[in-house]
């Protein structure tokens, strides 16, 4: 895509110069999701409610509200943020099209983000490593390890450490002891509860940290900062990242040979 290709070049080349950029950023991945407009990594408008309606299906009447109180419309937009998982399947599949959409119809670059990494750039801790935690429903939890720094030129950057997971919560404090023997960590994570009566038996673990589940500002701050580093995708590039494999995958079974 041209566009998304020339306006990378502009990131990398001649962001002291260039303009403020607007970020519309979205997250769709549960039902307390969220829509923010930031210029730079200042958010000036938001919008989030929480019902047990998955966000997705009023996503579009809020970008609606959203812009009209800011008086502002989607081609004005340079840079769409969106959570790219793990969470509702449908949700997530419905946030990752309409940016795949507007991306394309616009011509402008997309910022994939972890809404674990979300939940991450949101702790105060002084601990190197941040572990975000989100409810997977079922009795499990999304969760990774990200630590903070790493090669990026970005103090404040998170690299993530493996991959996500999805456990269940004693698999998945057992597995933080494994890997984290000797770094000093925190966890965050929008439901504190899910992990009740749960503690770990590291000495390095510096506690939990109640993190908001309204995510899409800090998607777009994160946004922001991966299109300073042309860290962005195009509609074609643009994918999901689950985690955990879909009820329709689990439950699949191939058609027997007659």
């Amino acid at each position: 895509m041209a566009g998304w290709a020339d306006f990378t070049r502009v990131w990398q080349h001649d962001c002291p110069i260039m303009r403020h950029v607007l970020t519309l950023a979205l997250d769709t991945s549960s039902p307390a999701g969220s829509l923010a407009v930031l210029r730079d990594e200042q958010l000036i408008g938001t919008v989030s409610t929480w019902t047990k309606e998955i966000y997705s299906s009023r996503i579009f009447r809020h970008v609606d509200f959203l812009l009209k109180e800011l008086s502002l419309s989607l081609p004005e937009f340079d840079l769409f943020a969106v959570a790219a998982g793990p969470g509702s399947f449908t949700g997530v599949r419905v946030g990752l099209a309409a940016v795949k959409g507007w991306a394309e119809v616009y011509g402008k670059p997309i910022a994939a983000v972890s809404a674990l990494e979300a939940v991450a750039a949101q702790s105060h801790s002084d601990a190197p490593v941040v572990v975000p935690v989100l409810d997977a429903h079922r009795g499990q939890v999304y969760f990774g390890v990200y630590r903070r720094g790493g090669e990026s030129t970005d103090s404040i950057a998170l690299a993530l450490d493996g991959e996500e997971c999805v456990l269940n919560p004693e698999e998945f404090l057992a597995s933080l002891d494994a890997k984290l023997k000797s770094s000093r960590y925190t966890i965050a994570t929008p439901a504190p509860e899910i992990l009740a009566g749960l503690s770990s038996r590291n000495e390095t673990f510096s506690g939990v940290e109640r993190a908001s589940a309204v995510l899409a500002p800090h998607i777009g701050a994160i946004g922001y900062r991966r299109a300073q580093r042309g860290e962005l995708v195009d509609s074609l590039r643009l994918d999901a990242n689950y985690v955990r494999r879909s009820d329709a995958e689990l439950h699949w079974k191939a058609p027997k040979e007659s």
